[in-house]
């Protein structure tokens, strides 16, 4: 489709992504019809979409896939991430096409129609890439109409009057709404994913700010009772499980909001000297909790192919990153030694307190990119507990 990035529409339009400056960026619509206002990113991960799409930390975005064959080996029920699609929509260059793999129960497209997210295909996904790498991520609408017809003035101004999320609190709307308990370990491809049962492990409470299944699972296979609470869960009420040691999960919006009900607890669990673990938006809470400050990243980083570099020992790590905030190196207080740093721009990926234990980072060691390079952090969790709990 010629002119991806134009102000009038090209013939066959039947979507398009509306930029709150004004910029039009049209394509062919698939999925659901109508229209979504969110943050547009870009993310570089050749592989796992529909884990992307259900990852909760995605709420209120949508994804620029850069690698352009996505939908190719459809969807599947062993592949997701969360209870439902939380990224609004995505941008892809190829169209959909039939799916092409034996677990394959719906096509991509389909999936997406079911439930209620936007695709826009045959867009330049490169060009926009690159434009979001020289603004950073842009509120912007993705609208799908099959006859092409769209109200331009008035989707510009839904781009415009969007709030953003700078400010903004996402894990209390994607967070379970009651306590459960979790035994389901990670996946193999001859019996699926396993059923562990850990009666005899530590006792792990996992604090859902917008987790992910894969980390539930690690934290299973690594052998721990586990059970998850609401993201606004009180101290009192994470303690009435009787917890051996708290994760603080991954989740989507501004860490500082966020915090205004989350550090207090954490606090709390650090004074009583509780193991803790925090992965992506649970390191950012941490952080938070002992006085660190977080900033709003320029385009962010979502990819499966990040180097991190562990301080200890000098060895990279290859990670899979999806965040938008980070927590400011130089405001970490003496207590807070960082230990992993990102390559590809020197942001902070990794902490732990010299005081209490408890560490954090900024990467997903359960996305499996390296793809064991980080699994080390779940066994680590366990002993940290068996040391300080025995």
């Amino acid at each position: 489709m010629a002119d991806p990035i134009s102000a009038r529409p090209p013939e066959g339009a039947t979507g398009v992504l509306v930029l709150a400056d004004g910029q039009m960026i049209w394509g062919r619509g698939f999925g659901a019809t109508g229209a979504k206002v969110g943050e547009v990113c870009f993310h570089t991960a050749m592989t796992g979409y529909e884990e992307i799409m259900t990852d909760p930390s995605f709420a209120s975005q949508i994804i620029n896939f850069t690698f352009p064959h996505i939908g190719n080996v459809g969807a599947n029920r062993e592949d997701v991430e969360a209870k439902t699609l939380y990224a609004l929509g995505c941008i892809v260059r190829e169209d959909v096409t039939a799916p092409s793999n034996f677990r394959s129960l719906w096509r991509f497209d389909s999936w997406l129609k079911d439930h209620d997210r936007i695709g826009l295909a045959g867009v330049d996904t490169r060009a926009l890439t690159g434009l979001l790498r020289k603004k950073g991520a842009q509120n912007a609408v993705i609208a799908h109409d099959p006859k092409g017809q769209f109200d331009i003035p008035a989707l510009i101004e839904t781009a415009r009057s969007w709030a953003g999320l700078q400010g903004m609190d996402l894990a209390r709307s994607v967070s379970t709404h009651q306590s459960y308990n979790w035994q389901e370990g990670v996946w193999s491809l001859q019996n699926g994913y396993s059923v562990v049962d850990n009666q005899k492990g530590p006792h792990v409470v996992a604090i859902d700010y917008g987790l992910k299944h894969n980390i539930l699972r690690n934290l299973v296979e690594a052998g721990a009772r586990v059970t998850v609470v609401k993201a606004t869960a009180s101290f009192d009420e994470v303690m009435a499980h009787k917890p051996d040691g708290v994760f603080l999960s991954n989740g989507p919006g501004d860490p500082a909001a966020t915090a205004e009900y989350a550090v207090p607890v954490i606090r709390q669990l650090l004074d009583i000297k509780m193991p803790i673990f925090g992965i992506c938006l649970g390191h950012q809470l941490l952080a938070l909790a002992v006085g660190a400050t977080t900033y709003k990243m320029h385009q962010g980083h979502r990819g499966a192919n990040h180097p991190v570099k562990r301080l200890d020992d000098s060895k990279v790590e290859i990670t899979s990153m999806n965040h938008g905030f980070a927590v400011a190196t130089d405001s970490l207080p003496e207590q807070a030694r960082p230990t992993h740093l990102s390559l590809f721009d020197g942001s902070l990926a990794g902490l732990e307190l010299t005081d209490r234990p408890a560490f954090s980072v900024q990467y997903h060691p359960e996305a499996s990119p390296g793809p064991q390079d980080s699994y080390y952090l779940f066994t680590k969790f366990i002993d940290l507990i068996a040391k300080e709990r025995p």
